[in-house]
């Protein structure tokens, strides 16, 4: 095996090594990285599902967003691993196929699509669906394809304009984030509407049980969702191997500490959880209790423009790029690796990316896009965190015990746990999507007798 795959020094291989051409530009900071994972994630995230989360959890939404820290925390430092390892665009697809084999690379990269591609649709169709309330006269698809439109010509155009709008939209949903922190804090330690600091939202012991931790993790880890894409810039990153790897984890810790702040404060201010006139618009609800119509129209506008334009920006890239890699690698139509000759962006799989999301938006609905997009990625991940065992201590023999075996058998099983959660509906739609694959599969690789030669590690 080569030196370059090692992941021993602290510079950026040529990509030529990995066998392909140097076709992006590098141009993103650890920062710029930091920025892209918390706008993925979307630090204002809760407010758009609080409702759904607070409910299964039985109010204790902080033990909820906590676990799924848990869970995910392992598998970003599994992803950190494996970017070290492999430095090149792909994400997970190309981890898993290069760490442990071509053909489950392939179903990995493949399932992490029903992530990636469905969940720019699944935020129009949310944002959407929230403008309707301040706009009704306006239909749904109108502002979908206007969301469409805005981050396709942005993300064509390069992604250093991406990390532009993202720097700008970030600062927008702090301040946001703060004035209702700060209205929450004051109207509860007050004492109004008979409020306290409990501890309530961490854990009821009288209401606790681990099937109802299952299921409201399961809604929570939609939060989460994000810190991945960090590993598709890799091949328009500057600066050492280890940058992806340290901002994935970087960004996954300073969202979650965000999350649980938001949710406990909102569970502190309008703690009859039970009773919101509309569950799926629950956090709107305690931001008017706290803070007034001015505070709740605040945070319905910062969440339509975190979700619709800064979260669904992100994760245009993200599938755009997972779409080149597997184009290039022609596990997927090559025309997807086309990449535009003044933006130096994979403005093909872009282009793909806005048709599909618009065609899926207006056609589904936001509860099955939630679930097949939890699935996707839980699954993917699942496969990620075998991978490190695999190729760091079975396979190089690392002899790294903690990092490459307990903590990805910890990020297993925590994420096998969740994964056992879901309903039978998203199982059911998951496996029919992977059986899809499987058949992509074997038409691409002729009867599994031949995988694509980007794939075929160098010895």
């Amino acid at each position: 095996m080569n030196s370059h795959q090692q992941g021993t020094d602290d510079t950026f291989p040529s990509v030529e090594q990995y066998g392909y051409k140097q076709e992006l530009k590098r141009s993103l900071s650890f920062w710029d990285l930091v920025v892209y994972g918390l706008i993925f994630m979307v630090p204002i995230a809760p407010m758009g599902i609080y409702g759904q989360v607070v409910q299964t959890a039985n109010g204790m939404v902080v033990f909820a967003y906590f676990i799924g820290l848990v869970g995910m925390i392992f598998t970003a430092y599994s992803y950190a691993r494996m970017s070290e390892a492999f430095p090149v665009s792909g994400s997970a697809y190309a981890y898993v196929q290069r760490g442990w084999n071509p053909y489950i690379g392939f179903f990995a990269g493949w399932m992490i699509l029903l992530d990636y591609i469905l969940i720019p649709s699944l935020l129009y169709l949310v944002s959407a669906s929230w403008l309707g309330e301040l706009v009704p006269d306006v239909p749904t698809w109108v502002w979908i394809v206007v969301f469409v439109a805005i981050n396709t010509v942005i993300n064509v155009l390069g992604i250093q304009l991406t990390s532009r709008a993202n720097w700008v939209i970030l600062v927008f949903e702090l301040i946001t984030f703060a004035l209702f922190c700060i209205m929450a804090f004051v109207y509860v330690a007050s004492g109004q509407g008979h409020t306290a600091f409990t501890a309530a939202p961490l854990l009821r012991p009288h209401a606790f049980s681990w099937s109802m931790v299952g299921a409201a993790t399961s809604i929570a880890v939609l939060s989460f969702l994000g810190f991945d894409g960090i590993s598709t810039l890799s091949e328009e990153t500057r600066g050492g191997r280890r940058t992806v790897g340290r901002a994935t984890v970087t960004a996954l810790v300073v969202v979650a500490v965000l999350f649980m702040l938001l949710t406990y404060l909102a569970a502190s201010a309008y703690p009859d959880f039970r009773h919101f006139p509309d569950p799926d618009v629950a956090f709107y609800f305690v931001a008017e209790r706290v803070g007034g119509t001015w505070l709740k129209v605040l945070c319905l506008v910062a969440t339509v423009i975190a979700w619709g334009i800064a979260n669904a920006l992100a994760a245009q890239a993200a599938i755009s790029r997972l779409l080149f890699s597997m184009g290039r690698d022609r596990v997927l139509p090559s025309f997807l690796a086309k990449v535009h000759p003044r933006y130096k962006t994979p403005y093909t799989s872009t282009l793909l990316v806005a048709v599909v999301s618009i065609a899926v938006s207006v056609s589904s609905s936001i509860g099955q896009l939630s679930s097949l997009v939890n699935f996707g990625a839980l699954t993917t991940f699942l496969l990620l965190n075998l991978t490190v065992m695999i190729y760091h201590f079975i396979k190089r023999r690392s002899g790294r015990w903690f990092a490459h075996l307990v903590m990805p058998l910890l990020g297993f099983a925590v994420l096998l746990y969740v994964w056992l959660n879901f309903d039978r509906f998203t199982l059911r739609l998951g496996a029919a999507w992977a059986i899809v694959g499987v058949i992509v599969l074997a038409i691409s690789s002729r009867g599994f007798r031949r995988a694509p030669q980007a794939m075929r590690l160098e010895e």
